[in-house]
């Protein structure tokens, strides 16, 4: 294999061995201790935590501002998806498989490749809106810049590499930078997220806060 396919390797080895530290010490730390006396039911608050509370109907910040809401989500989505692009050329790779292009129907590559473009763009939108928009400049630090553009370079680069069905040494350096970088920046929120989300279920389930109730007549 070529030095930029195990530089990637590496660095996505480094990154699995952080964040599998900070997985391990999150289980470690267990559940919240509440001395409280116990009124709800935390496995029904923690699925609502989980789904019915990241509806944008339920969250202000997202129903105000629907399309950068939007934006956000179909960023992750893209995210996730040329993670699993990565998977499948990296173990290509290490297998020795040749993947036999003239076998890959057309719609194969172009719909993933085009939905990855999407998602940049999306990247790319909240990017510029965080530099543009005074709110969002106080709010933001360096690992913010660093995240959004990190993961927006990788989308570009991944959709164009998947387009082209070229994977050189642009493609793997860049994924080696982010792969660096998701468990020393904010990206690492991709495990801590579900975390915070039992917590908070959590949390709000122990005093019979969540599920909210409907409200009778």
């Amino acid at each position: 294999m070529s030095w930029y396919i195990w530089t990637s390797l590496a660095a996505l080895l480094f990154c699995v061995v952080l964040l599998g530290g900070y997985f391990l010490r999150l289980l470690k730390k267990g559940s919240p201790k509440d001395l409280s006396q116990k009124s709800g039911n935390i496995a029904q608050a923690v699925c609502y935590s989980c789904i019915g509370a990241m509806s944008p109907v339920q969250k202000e910040s997202a129903y105000l501002h629907l399309p950068t809401y939007s934006a956000g989500i179909i960023f992750h989505i893209g995210n996730f998806l040329a993670l699993l692009v990565y998977v499948i050329i990296a173990a290509s790779a290490i297998f020795s498989l040749v993947i036999p292009v003239e076998s890959v129907t057309n719609l194969v590559i172009i719909v993933p490749a085009a939905a990855i473009l999407v998602a940049g763009i999306c990247g790319l939108s909240l990017f510029i809106k965080r530099i543009v928009k005074k709110e969002l400049r106080e709010l933001s630090c360096a690992d913010d810049y660093i995240s959004n553009f990190l993961c927006t370079v990788m989308l570009f680069v991944s959709a164009y590499s998947l387009w082209m069905f070229q994977f050189g040494a642009v493609y793997f350096v860049t994924m080696a930078l982010l792969f660096i970088w998701m468990p020393i920046g904010k990206i690492k929120h991709v495990l801590y997220f579900f975390f915070a989300r039992y917590h908070l279920g959590f949390f709000y389930g122990w005093r019979g806060t969540w599920p909210p109730k409907k409200a009778t007549v």
